[in-house]
């Protein structure tokens, strides 16, 4: 149910800071043209549900991550399976919890038309963006891999013949040290590069109160581009990057759970020597063994656009890798327990071409892609009361469970659009994917020679205790998805659009950590490839001279073998059944002056999982009510402007496991920040102050349930982060 009270209240902090000036300058929400359809459109144009920011938006209204983007696109969220480490996003209720990184996200992540196949490797930063589109939806027909429930697109600024650059840097609350920029400009008369860079570094906001701080931040970024034209119809863009993050992570809060499904706080936990936190802070926590996220990624992306006739033939090729090591201490106590680790050794190779012209008024693009994705991963726990004592004196045992998975896939896709009459055009579109899968598994009890050491799972650190148990799996599976759109263009500023979309996510094999929990058989370890059939309706409203957008869309989603995440004690699951959910979105942008701007949206989704023997449950992560608001204003101010920004964002009821146990059920929340930016009349610098989550809201972003398991007694929560202040500088030059 809406909370009224807790949304306004957050409201009414931030209205009074925005609400003053008398004089107009320039408005920042102006139209944006996207490539969702593979060509250039005004986003008015195109009839798929999309928010979408430009760069410059972004850095205007102080976007710098993107939960901040997400928070303002009604029906979508950031959802962070295990903290700081692991970013995906939820859209209409469709989202992933596992954080077995071997299962892909249903709300596909491309970057610069490159898809980011893993989990772990999601959480990169903001910096030197073009735009940023996000696409509700199933978008299986136009993009390559797994999009039944959307899509977010980031797109990076481009190289250009002419010199310009900037650099950011900003500082604030926990020591935050943040710097990014770019340079950039011509290198001759037919080629010009780009250097991009970020660097985040924090002390952490939790504190362990036997020693340090958690959840800080450690990350670089790193992206160079070289463009080259040397003719009108041809060029070649090569995209080299690379990123490292190496945090103090794995923070959970410790909730005694004596009753299952229960939070019991207070009661001692006679597993863990009878603990208890009774301190009431959420943000600290006892730790013996704090965990870390060690994480590389890398990325080279070739991508050229050939002019043939009337037709452009368009290659992306890309090679990238993610290798990762994460450790927790997962009991959230000063005992020694039991850690959870999972590790990531992945190497992707994709290949896109495509063929796209258009005939008169009609539009048309067909391709191809390949997909070759190889992991190398693992995970298991250091878990000395499961496994007995470890010969080796000073070692410590446990699980390691080693997967390797291959995927091929290949994909043929076309799409047309032409009218049938004077204000009506018809899209119709498909892909056939062909998808091959192996799978091979191994539970194994190990010592851990050296449980402190950095690679703590390498081969010379492992002392094996025997195998337990083995899976191997290989699955062949061809899908199709699909494409009816009638777009009617009701006037000039008012577009209609019905459409009936098919959305297809590939079929998978679970990780779980214990053998006992899960028989490791085809039914518990594989599951069967996803279909979405979404029936859906909007409109797109341009009003008040282009000074307002108002777009809505209402829509019903058909699932077959919907791919449900559970937990069972420390295991996720995910495995098959049917579901439906239905829902809408409304979204209003107005500058009502040039000095005003207004941000409004409302989404709300209903979806019910069938279980079988009348048993049905919500999915995770699925709020029914999501709410967001933003106000700007901006005069001009000595020799420059100030704007004052306020915005909140309400996320309903919603839980983190298909039981929705109370200790599984975020009662709903507001998010309110505020800030404030001076801008020179020549644009050449700013500075800025915020404050992010000014009312400093608890809110739970993840919890694992451990209260059913009979050994652990407890609950893991994980809370999103407390209020946060800093200032930047940002200096401009060319361009």
């Amino acid at each position: 149910m809406f909370n009224l009270k807790s949304f306004s209240r957050a409201f009414i902090t931030v209205v009074p800071l925005v609400v003053i000036g008398n004089i107009a300058v320039a408005q920042v929400l102006e139209e944006i043209v996207v490539t969702a359809t593979k060509r250039e459109q005004s986003l008015q144009d195109v009839g798929i549900a999309i928010t979408a920011f430009t760069g410059d938006q972004m850095e205007a209204l102080g976007f710098s991550n993107a939960q901040q983007v997400t928070n303002m696109a009604p029906g979508v969220q950031t959802v962070q399976p295990n903290g700081e480490a692991n970013y995906a996003l939820a859209m209409r209720g469709v989202a992933s919890s596992d954080f077995t990184t071997n299962v892909e996200s249903p709300v596909a992540i491309y970057v610069d038309e490159v898809y980011i196949s893993q989990m772990s490797g999601t959480g990169f930063m903001l910096f030197d963006m073009e735009r940023v589109e996000l696409l509700r939806g199933p978008q299986g027909t136009l993009f390559g891999r797994n999009a039944t429930g959307g899509l977010a697109h980031f797109i990076t600024n481009k190289p250009s013949q002419d010199g310009d650059g900037y650099a950011k840097l900003t500082v604030g609350d926990y020591s935050q040290v943040r710097f990014e920029g770019a340079v950039g400009g011509g290198i001759g008369d037919n080629s010009a590069v780009r250097l991009s860079a970020s660097y985040h570094q924090n002390d952490g906001y939790i504190t362990n109160r036997i020693g340090g701080k958690l959840n800080n931040a450690d990350d670089l970024a790193v992206r160079l581009q070289w463009l080259y034209e040397p003719s009108d119809n041809f060029d070649l863009l090569l995209n080299a990057r690379m990123s490292e993050q190496d945090i103090d992570t794995g923070f959970f809060k410790y909730v005694s759970s004596q009753l299952p499904g229960e939070l019991t706080p207070g009661v001692p936990n006679p597993v863990l020597g009878d603990y208890t936190d009774n301190t009431g802070d959420n943000f600290s926590g006892e730790y013996d063994d704090p965990g870390y996220n060690d994480l590389s990624t890398t990325g080279l992306t070739a991508t050229f656009n050939w002019g043939i006739g009337d037709a452009t033939l368009t290659s992306i090729t890309d090679v990238s890798t993610v290798e990762r090591q994460y450790i927790e201490d997962s009991d959230a106590s000063p005992v020694a327990f039991f850690n959870f680790f999972l590790t990531t050794d992945a190497d992707q190779f994709s290949q896109e071409l495509r063929l796209a012209g258009d005939r008169g008024e009609m539009t048309w693009v067909a391709g191809l892609y390949y997909l070759d994705l190889d992991i190398s991963d693992s995970n298991g726990a250091i878990t000395d009361p499961f496994v007995g004592p470890a010969p080796t004196p000073g070692a410590e045992a446990g699980l390691n469970n080693p997967y390797t998975s291959e995927l091929q896939s290949i994909s043929a896709f076309g799409q047309v659009e032409f009218p049938i009459s004077e204000s009506l055009r018809l899209v119709l579109g498909g892909r056939v994917i062909n998808d091959d899968k192996d799978f091979n598994y191994v539970t194994e009890a190990v010592e851990f020679l050296d449980p402190e050491a950095r690679d703590f799972n390498a081969d010379s650190n492992l002392g094996s205790l025997g195998v337990i148990a083995t899976y191997t799996g290989s699955r062949s599976d061809t899908e199709f998805a699909g494409r009816v759109q009638l777009d009617w263009s009701v006037s000039d500023d008012t577009l209609v659009y019905f459409s009936l979309n098919r959305g297809v996510k590939g079929g998978g094999y679970n990780a779980p950590i214990f053998p006992l929990n899960v028989p490791y058989d085809d039914d518990s370890m594989s599951f069967d490839p996803e279909q979405l059939d979404a029936l859906e309706v909007g409109f797109k409203m341009t009003m008040m001279d282009g000074r307002a957008r108002l777009n809505g869309a209402v829509y019903y989603y058909d699932y077959k073998d919907y791919q449900a995440f559970n937990i069972i004690g420390v295991d996720t699951l995910t495995f098959n059944a049917d579901a439906e959910s239905q829902g809408f979105e409304l979204e209003y942008q107005v500058s009502p002056t040039e000095n005003w701007d207004i941000l409004l949206g409302a989404a709300y989704n209903d979806v019910e999982i069938d279980l079988g023997g009348g048993v049905t449950a919500s999915t995770v992560q699925a709020p029914k009510w999501n709410f967001n608001a933003l106000l700007r204003y901006e005069w001009p101010m000595s020799s420059g402007r100030l704007a004052l920004q306020g915005d909140a964002v309400y996320r309903s009821e919603h839980f983190f496991a298909l039981t929705a146990f109370p200790n599984q059920t975020e009662d709903g929340y507001t998010l309110a920040n505020v800030s404030a930016t001076y801008t020179s009349d020549s644009e050449v610098w700013a500075v800025s102050a915020f404050v992010y989550n000014v009312t400093d809201e608890n809110y739970l972003v993840q919890t694992f349930d451990l209260s059913t398991t009979d050994i652990f007694g407890m609950t893991e929560q994980y809370y999103g982060r407390p209020r946060w202040w800093g200032v930047s500088f940002r200096y401009s030059w060319g361009g």
